[in-house]
């Protein structure tokens, strides 16, 4: 029998719980598909005495994750701590220069030091893996690293935030309210400590800027992202997307243009009966398009015990069948510097503001638009209840977001336009 592959497990929440449930209960199961044994050698978290719902009684404890990763007993680093640096990333570091593996489902760990942790890892000789740090338990970067390695990807695009598409989704099943939901899913358990993480959009273009990396063989560049969250997204806009054939949806999108490379998360409206558009919940979608496969589509769960441990020992068993791949799919050193670029491809676009109720409103926001070069597509004034103020709105025809926000910038000057529009592209999916 081959000697097993010892892991370390630094984090022991509802994911590396997890992780430890699976090990223990599928130990034959593991051993054949990955010919060789999987063992737990040490773990690590900072409270030793929680209850976490399984037995780890039989693990030495380190209190130090950094030492838990040099450990001789340890082949293989799962850093499930999370946070961008402090404890997770001197773990990783250390574990590295040790010549170790590591599994983690940091994706902002990786999102702010992939690049030099790649380069880190192929100068040792070792790899990281991390399927379980973008869409739970899809297997969107194996697709990437592996399945789709023939292809010129052209596209990547989905919903990678399951609580954003939870609140999104709520607001039109139920016809309550951005802040309503937002505080029901707070009660719930579903929003990060730093709920901007989520509903920011932070979470999301995380996971974006990894998958980018892969896809288009750039360094990592989560900078880059535009970032949009969905706290502007009222009630009236998912009623108004709804009546047009539309849900709204945070989407990430992420493509090469001939201006460089193009990332952004923001709220967009989709068809509603685009496999985006039927999205419910806290699931979350992947959509990539390549040359020669054509468009595919992963969904799944992306978030909660089973699926990200899942994925965790995914990665895990790889490692103990011998797979080794780069990083993010092609040496470190190769990755190109990517040139940022802003949406470069014209798009129509939904446009929500409020007027002061007098005449000429309506003509003065559409020579604004006009002289912009944007044009109008429908227009629609709502009832309302303030006397001095109405709701309205705009469907452009396709443009460029450059030559809306010049529009926008202008309504300031016109002195009937109260507050600051919404805007929101109309994406083809």
């Amino acid at each position: 029998m081959p000697d097993p592959l010892r892991l370390g497990i630094a984090g022991l929440g509802t994911v590396g719980a997890g992780v430890a449930r699976i090990v223990a209960a599928h130990p034959d199961l593991i051993a054949a598909r990955a010919g060789r044994p999987v063992t737990i050698a040490a773990v690590s978290a900072r409270t030793r005495g929680k209850d976490r719902g399984v037995d780890l009684s039989a693990y030495p404890w380190e209190d130090d994750p950094v030492a838990l990763a040099r450990r001789n007993d340890v082949d293989v680093l799962v850093e499930l701590m999370g946070g961008e640096d402090g404890p997770a990333l001197a773990a990783v570091e250390a574990a590295l220069a040790a010549g170790k593996d590591v599994v983690t489902a940091n994706k902002a760990l990786l999102a702010h030091h992939g690049q030099r942790l790649a380069e880190t890892a192929e100068t040792a000789g070792a790899a990281i893996r991390f399927e379980a740090a973008v869409a739970g338990g899809i297997p969107v970067v194996k697709a990437l690293t592996e399945g789709l390695a023939g292809n010129r990807v052209t596209r990547v695009m989905g919903v990678m935030n399951g609580t954003c598409n939870y609140i999104l989704t709520r607001m039109e099943t139920a016809g309550l309210p951005y802040e309503e939901v937002f505080a029901e899913a707070d009660a719930l358990g579903y929003l990060e400590a730093d709920p901007q993480l989520d509903v920011g959009g932070i979470d999301a273009g995380h996971k974006l800027s990894l998958l980018a990396a892969i896809a288009f063989g750039t360094k990592v560049s989560f900078g880059a992202v535009e970032l949009e969250g969905i706290g502007r997204i009222a009630i009236e806009d998912i009623r108004q997307a709804a009546d047009m054939g539309y849900r709204i949806k945070l989407l990430g999108v992420a493509q090469m243009t001939g201006r460089g490379l193009e990332q952004r998360m923001s709220p967009c409206l989709v068809p509603a009966d685009s496999p985006l558009g039927q999205l419910q919940g806290g699931t979350n979608m992947v959509v990539i398009e390549g040359d020669s496969v054509g468009q595919i589509v992963l969904r799944g769960p992306g978030a909660g015990q089973g699926p990200t441990a899942s994925a965790v020992m995914a990665d895990v068993i790889d490692l103990a069948r011998g797979i080794r791949v780069p990083v993010f799919g092609r040496p470190a050193a190769s990755l190109a510097d990517p040139v940022p670029a802003k949406a470069a491809a014209p798009a129509s676009y939904y446009l929500r503001m409020t007027l002061m109720d007098k005449p000429g409103a309506l003509a003065k926001v559409a020579t604004v638009l006009g002289e912009a070069g944007v044009s109008i597509d429908r227009m629609r004034q709502y009832g309302h209840a303030e006397a001095d103020a109405a709701p309205v709105l705009i469907v452009t025809h396709k443009t460029m977001r450059e030559a809306l926000d010049h529009a926008i910038r202008g309504f300031a000057a016109t002195g009937v336009v109260v507050g600051q529009p919404v805007a929101l592209r109309i994406e083809d999916v």
